[in-house]
């Protein structure tokens, strides 16, 4: 007897998986097809990292790349933004019939605006409507980083009537500010008698990056503090969801019947960094109802072989609170943590463009 695919179980208990990767590599030789419809993939995420990775990697950049870069009044940015644009569209393009069946719930791709402008709230603004206007697909989401520039520019941007991607969040307060960001932006949207049913936002919460740091913190203390290892993150993610419902529920009725969607919880970075724990952690421990889990290739293929699709999400919530105490009595804030974390993450996004854009140049 063949084992079903956990993957479509998700679907049944209302999460979405979206591949944490694009390429044209994936596009043209049909894998990206195959896994939409073999795995009901329903979204692609990219950012300076993956395209990094596909222009270097993938041969079927190679000659429009020569191309482009034989045009002189072409910036290295404007080099890139070409080859990626193009990408985007066709993931829109292939997920498009997911996006109309879904009535816009589903089938979405996620471009990222430069890191560079993560402490320049109108550059990000002017860039993301400059990229929503390039791609021209309903079903783009324009990503931008849980910045203090970022929440003014997604504010803007979905009063402006763009979809979001809120990226780089890795705390309580990352989450808590950003879903008031949206609800500030769609209710001026909808106050304007824009069509808020067509705006979509998903705030990605990065998931193993805190833990690895959070563990680091726990290694140096010792003793009892060593129990708390491995459980930060899922914590996090859990009590996030709890602040996402709230947020959500009866305050934003008024705005649903005005056709606004609630924003969407996403669960990023959710790879296992640490291979002493399970390879699916991150997606067995917080599968619910209205959310996403973006998954690399590997958590993907590990997760459609041996995981457990079960609802966890909203199980043993006394035990996240537990956790985030013990962790505060042992020193540790979180909503530091998760600023020390952006940071960093956004350096890494940073070195990410610069390699890229040394590539195009």
């Amino acid at each position: 007897m063949i084992n079903p695919n956990p993957l479509l179980r998700l679907h049944a208990l209302g999460q979405r998986i979206w591949l944490d990767n694009l390429s044209r590599t994936l596009l043209q030789e049909g894998a990206l097809k195959k896994l939409v419809a073999e795995d009901r993939i329903a979204g692609v995420t990219s950012n300076p990292t993956i395209f990094f990775r596909a222009i270097s990697e993938s041969p079927y950049y190679r000659e429009e790349l020569q191309k482009l870069k034989s045009d002189p009044a072409l910036t290295a940015e404007q080099r890139y933004e070409t080859l990626a644009v193009a990408d985007i569209q066709a993931a829109c393009d292939l997920l498009l019939p997911l996006h109309k069946a879904s009535k816009g719930e589903d089938g979405y791709v996620s471009l990222e605006v430069s890191p560079a402008l993560a402490h320049d709230a109108e550059g990000t603004l002017a860039a993301g409507l400059r990229l929503k206007a390039a791609v021209a697909r309903d079903n783009l989401l324009i990503k931008v980083p849980a910045t203090a520039a970022g929440l003014g520019a997604i504010e803007e941007l979905v009063a402006h009537g763009c979809s979001v991607n809120v990226t780089l969040m890795f705390s309580l307060r990352h989450v808590r500010d950003v879903a008031q960001a949206y609800v500030r932006g769609i209710s001026r949207l909808v106050e304007a008698g824009g069509d808020a049913g067509k705006v979509k936002s998903v705030a990605s919460l990065f998931l193993s990056r805190v833990d690895t740091l959070i563990d680091k913190r726990l290694e140096a203390i010792g003793g009892e503090a060593l129990a708390l290892r491995g459980h930060s993150a899922v914590a996090l993610a859990k009590l996030s969801y709890q602040d996402y419902r709230a947020t959500f529920s009866e305050a934003f009725t008024a705005l649903a019947k005005r056709g606004a969607r609630p924003q969407a919880m996403l669960w990023a970075s959710t790879g296992t960094k640490n291979p002493a724990y399970n390879d699916v952690l991150y997606i067995e421990s917080l599968i619910g109802p209205q959310t996403i889990n973006t998954v690399p290739d590997a958590t993907l293929a590990a997760f459609r072989e041996h995981g457990k699709a079960e609802p966890t999400l909203e199980a043993n919530i006394d035990a996240a609170h537990q956790q985030f105490a013990a962790l505060q009595d042992f020193g540790i804030d979180m909503d530091a943590a998760g600023q020390e974390l952006q940071v960093e993450g956004l350096k890494q996004f940073e070195d990410s463009f610069r390699q890229l854009l040394a590539l195009t140049a």
